[in-house]
């Protein structure tokens, strides 16, 4: 194992470490609207996933570029989606013509 490889193994594991110290202090209310708010680092990961499939030396071949883009896109749409769903509890509900609400 070469020195960068194993200095970038380390700097991946005390990352996760620090990100699921930092996660599982996060109450339980404050965690849907925190994770919807990360849409734009999502949609940063899109850019380097066309960016790989356009750039890359050897190119990656149709296939897996393709499959990485589809990877990006749905994680940044399914980050809206649920961002939406979220929104949507939180809209006042209109009585019907009997009085009973309306979902």
């Amino acid at each position: 194992m070469s020195a960068h490889l194993l200095t970038e193994l380390t700097v991946f594991v005390l990352a996760v470490f620090v990100g699921l110290e930092v996660i599982s202090k996060v109450p339980t209310t404050l965690h849907t609207p925190l994770m919807s708010a990360t849409n734009a680092i999502h949609g940063i990961v899109l850019v380097g996933a066309l960016l790989v499939a356009v750039v890359a030396e050897p190119r990656l071949g149709l296939v897996p570029s393709v499959l990485v883009v589809f990877l990006a896109s749905l994680n940044v749409f399914g980050g809206y989606v649920v961002t939406q769903r979220m929104l949507a509890m939180f809209k006042a509900r209109t009585p019907s013509k009997d009085g009973a609400p309306n979902r």
